[in-house]
């Protein structure tokens, strides 16, 4: 099972690759939207991780990137900003999850398995320390 991690946050991504590779998943990070759409036509991702908040270009233009060119990865959105309005917009926008930060391990692997786990065809857990 491949997620991409899409954050700006180098500590985010270094503590969800710990969290999800520990659960034996494997995790490609990227720092920005331009780099998730350039390493999704690259590699078929079982799932994607993404921050809302991030310079440039943020997480609902590439959540809806994503859902023009590959409606059928799930996405789960993460923000420091929880308002009901970020959360409504992304659901709106596809995402299949919506996950605040800063969140708990098991709260990641739990989000990340229950997304998972809809997915048509997908072995909802990886071989790992599950």
């Amino acid at each position: 099972m491949k997620i991409l991690v899409v954050d700006d946050d180098a500590i985010v991504i270094k503590s969800c690759k710990r969290i999800l590779e520990a659960e034996g998943f494997e995790v490609s990070t990227v720092p920005s939207a331009d780099d998730a759409l350039e390493a999704i036509k690259n590699y078929d991702f079982d799932l994607l991780l993404i921050d809302v908040k991030m310079p440039k270009r943020d997480g609902m233009y590439l959540m809806r990137e994503i859902k023009k060119g590959w409606p059928e990865i799930p996405v789960i959105i993460m923000s420091g900003y929880p308002t009901p309005e970020t959360i409504a917009d992304v659901l709106n926008l596809g995402a299949n999850l919506f996950i605040p930060k800063p969140f708990r391990p098991d709260e990641l692997v739990k989000s990340v398995r229950q997304v998972l786990e809809k997915v048509p065809g997908k072995k909802p857990f990886p071989t790992g320390a599950g």
